[in-house]
């Protein structure tokens, strides 16, 4: 840490303790270390310093610090999230908002709900499905992930298919600018008018400011719900049955996809008990109107037949759904029961190209060495492979991250993205001039200069190298005041 840096952040621990109270502020290094990571243990920072904050007063009392001092400051919420974006700064405030945990109003006549940014995404389903709705967004991590944190990231879900991300279902957020300043954008009105403010917001992975309380949509339980299983013999015929249903016509809720390898990690786990000798299964869950539900079914369950399916599985109740859903949800984490070491990569392609590109898979991985187990939306062509390897093995993390990189480069050359819900952060940074010209990257920047004029906020993500607010655009001789700093790094 610089002198002047560590001086500033001195100084800002020091107004912190005085203003909310040391019990509040974390300084003990040991502590500070509980933070050092979100879902991505790969990147480690100690924080600086750590504020629980428990009200918006107390977040807009820690951004106004560090404002007038010029220090950077992150923000955190169940720290879940896959691309480093809650990364710390070590010279920095993490301001974690986990505490910020009530559901303000839940409005079922308006189909609305107010919510804390700590509240737990399936907290909020549970809250108002006696009234007879839920959140529909469903990150797999929904009993653990914050909304807060979906809001930062955009996050998707199983569901999202049919659902869409959750920018599709926020009308209205609570912001501290990085200046300190609490603002309202939008509400519980459908669409307001003038500049979509919270459509920059939704995704912007805390660079804009803190998000510290999000209106978001309800949505009415559907009068049915029906889950199948259908077992095929390859990956390609289950992409074929894929793209056979939504050619159709037919929409579901969600179908996904798991290859052999993630059903082998997922049995170990959780003893899903899928069909045995299964190349790959799809789930596909359809919801509505009972008589528009029965008749997808049918079309479902014939297009998987036509397509090669040996096995469709019904699920019969509540249980044996949520058994059917067990295996897909924990496949992430089940693969650390076959791979010592895992990297989750996150990409798109589309629906069409899924059989192409998971054979492209498939032989980078087999020409490096390297195990790769898919687990997908396969609906929308939102790509999860997990990248496994071996971290004690000498040349193993790099052969890992050459194949993971090399996946995302498949996904841009089919017309796809470098991610589809789990956001961009410190990973996938370095990736991001492989999908948007010098131009575009550009303009981004300029509209996250017009909210952050100081670049305190969550800075080194998402950019691979942030240009200082006011500095002319285009090319510049010498190296970035940021990169000598520390603060960039240069691709």
């Amino acid at each position: 840490m610089s002198g002047n840096a560590s001086a500033a952040l001195d100084v800002v621990i020091g107004e912190l303790v005085d203003e909310l109270g040391p019990e509040r502020v974390i300084t003990d290094r040991q502590r500070r270390r509980t933070y050092e990571c979100d879902g991505l243990a790969a990147y480690r920072v100690i924080p600086g310093v750590v504020v629980l904050a428990r009200g918006s007063d107390d977040v807009a009392t820690a951004v106004r610090a560090c404002a007038r001092h010029s220090v950077p400051f992150v923000a955190r919420g169940s720290g879940t999230g896959l691309s480093g974006g809650a990364l710390p700064h070590s010279e920095g405030v993490l301001v974690v908002l986990s505490q910020m945990r009530s559901i303000r109003d839940a409005d079922v006549d308006d189909q609305r709900a107010v919510v804390d940014p700590g509240v737990i995404n399936l907290q909020l389903t549970a809250a108002t499905s006696p009234d007879g709705y839920y959140f529909a967004p469903d990150p797999s991590s929904q009993s653990v992930c914050s909304i807060g944190g979906n809001v930062a990231e955009n996050s998707g879900g199983a569901h999202c298919l049919k659902y869409g991300f959750t920018t599709n279902h926020v009308t209205g957020v609570d912001l501290v600018t990085p200046a300190g300043e609490q603002v309202e954008i939008g509400g519980k009105a459908p669409d307001p008018p003038g500049y979509d403010l919270l459509g920059a917001l939704v995704g912007s992975e805390g660079t804009l400011g803190i998000v510290t309380s999000a209106t978001v949509r309800l949505t009415r339980l559907p009068q049915e719900v029906r889950t199948l299983l259908a077992a095929f013999r390859s990956m390609d015929d289950a992409g074929a049955a894929t793209s056979a249903i939504i050619a159709a016509g037919v929409i579901p809720a969600a179908i996904e996809m798991m290859d052999a390898l993630a059903i082998e990690a997922a049995e170990a786990a959780v003893h899903c008990n899928y069909p045995a000798g299964a190349g790959a299964v799809l789930v596909v869950e359809l919801d509505g109107p009972s008589p528009d539900v029965a008749g997808e079914f049918d079309d479902v369950v014939r297009l998987c037949e036509a397509a090669g399916s040996f096995e469709v599985r019904v699920a019969a109740d509540d249980d044996e759904r949520a058994l059917i859903w067990k295996g897909r949800k924990s496949a992430f984490a089940a693969v650390g029961r076959i791979s010592p070491d895992y990297i989750v990569q996150d990409g798109v392609i589309p629906r069409t190209a899924l059989p192409l590109v998971l054979r492209q898979i498939a032989a980078l991985g087999e020409s490096a060495g390297v195990r790769v187990a898919n687990v997908f939306h396969a609906g929308d062509g939102n790509l999860h492979p997990l990248v496994l390897f071996d971290g004690s093995v000498e040349g193993a993390v790099d052969r890992a991250e050459e194949v993971a990189g090399g996946i995302l480069d498949l996904c841009l050359e089919h017309g796809g993205s470098i991610t589809g819900e789990h956001g961009v952060g410190a990973d996938k940074a370095k990736h991001m001039p492989r999908m948007f010209t010098a131009d575009d990257l550009e303009t981004m920047q300029a509209v996250r200069c017009a909210f952050d004029p100081e670049g305190i906020a969550n800075p080194g993500k998402v950019f691979p190298t942030p240009r200082l607010c006011g500095e002319q655009p285009g090319r510049h001789r010498g190296a970035h005041p940021l990169a000598e700093s520390g603060v960039a790094e240069v691709f």
